[in-house]
């Protein structure tokens, strides 16, 4: 790469082009329901612009000090794109967002942020978990979940979920601007084994495979990716512990984050992402939204609105950090699932309290026996 001057527009412009020629060529955001697709993107560009600036600061003080020393005039630390370091964990994210996959930006490093009680019962009022009134509309969306009849997924066929939604198209740290509503269709693989080839997407006119990425020299078995929270299929769901204090427990551990940051709010997070995307037992679905209530900071939003305007009433949790709460919405009379949106909970520099930062309908959930195909009333399952 071309020497230029330090923190210039040309210097932009070549990191920003490297970082296109490293990253894959397909949309690698979009396997992620559009509240953690932007999360995931935000993070990305943070950790981006923090290496850029600490680089930036290592080049002024290096030259200070030569300066001081009397070594002649300043060098320049060498561009932040030519680390391998940096380069291999920003591809790692975008692989792992392409391929769908929860990302917990400080994997490997520990628990680190705020860890709740996840064997804690929540109380009648709410004291070990929930809000009251969050807490008994759970145990009545459990209930309802717990009667619903779901045909079982089969391991050599897909789940189908279509969808209409919008996210934010501003610029990055810039005012929220939401985009065009458009329809989302997506199929996910059910093969237990490790898989490369996870699903498809179909989106803004084209047809996006779901892959895991496989880095030069490495036998793509090796980068297969199994059954797991990561990759949820019917048949691994059905596995997981029906008691919510013991699947809470699992979700805790699996759960990895960066020092400071919520975990209770990624686990809601990852929560939302298998109710709103995913086909799975009565059981373990009851068990899912029971242990909903025992995460701390959880609550419930009287009226909320789904992308396709249909109202309903929402759990939700808040995000302190960015002044954003994620709601799930629920049909007030069947108490189905409608979707999901991110709204701002206060004014902040991007947007004022209330407006609409993601959102997401779900329009219809199915089991089909090709990728890609679309389905017929035989494999119809019930919506939500």
């Amino acid at each position: 790469m071309n020497a230029v001057p330090a923190g210039s527009e040309q210097e932009e412009r070549a990191e920003l082009d490297e970082l296109a020629r490293l990253l894959p060529s397909g949309p690698v955001e979009q396997v992620l329901p559009p509240g953690r697709r932007s999360h995931h993107k935000d993070v990305l560009m943070q950790l981006i612009d923090h290496d850029h600036a600490r680089d930036r600061d290592h080049a002024r003080d290096h030259a200070r000090d030569r300066e001081r020393s009397g070594a002649g005039s300043p060098v320049r630390s060498r561009p932040w794109l030519a680390r391998p370091a940096l380069v291999a964990g920003s591809v790692a994210v975008a692989v792992a967002l392409a391929a769908g996959l929860t990302v917990g930006i400080g994997a490997g490093r520990g628990d680190g942020g705020t860890a709740a009680r996840p064997g804690a019962s929540s109380t009648a009022d709410g004291t070990a978990g929930g809000s009251r009134g969050a807490v008994v509309t759970l145990d009545r969306i459990a209930a309802v979940a717990l009667r619903t009849d779901v045909e079982p997924v089969g391991d050599g066929q897909f789940v189908y979920v279509r969808s209409r939604g919008a996210g934010n198209e501003g610029v990055f740290d810039g005012p929220v601007e939401l985009g065009k509503m458009h329809e989302r269709q997506v199929w996910f693989s059910q093969r237990q084994g490790p898989v490369t080839d996870v699903g498809l997407i179909r989106e803004y006119g084209q047809d996006w495979p779901i892959e895991i990425g496989v880095p030069d020299g490495t036998d793509p078995e090796d980068a297969a990716v199994p059954a797991g929270f990561d990759r949820p299929t019917y048949a691994w769901l059905a596995s997981l512990p029906t008691d919510p204090d013991a699947l809470l427990k699992l979700l805790y551990a699996d759960t990895r984050v960066e020092e400071g940051e919520d975990k209770d709010q990624e686990v809601f997070g990852r929560i939302g992402d298998l109710v709103g995307e995913q086909i799975m037992p009565p059981e373990t679905a009851a068990a899912f939204y029971k242990a909903t209530a025992r995460i701390p900071g959880v609550t419930e939003v009287a009226d909320a609105v789904d992308a396709v305007g249909r109202h309903g009433i929402a759990i939700a949790r808040e995000d302190t950090r960015y002044g954003t709460r994620t709601e799930w919405i629920f049909d007030p009379g069947t108490l189905g699932y409608l979707g999901v949106r991110t709204v701002f909970s206060r004014d902040t520099e991007r947007a004022p309290a209330g407006t609409v930062y993601d959102t997401s309908a779900v329009l219809e959930r199915a089991v089909v026996d090709k990728s890609g195909q679309e389905p017929g009333a035989r494999r119809r399952v019930e919506r939500g």
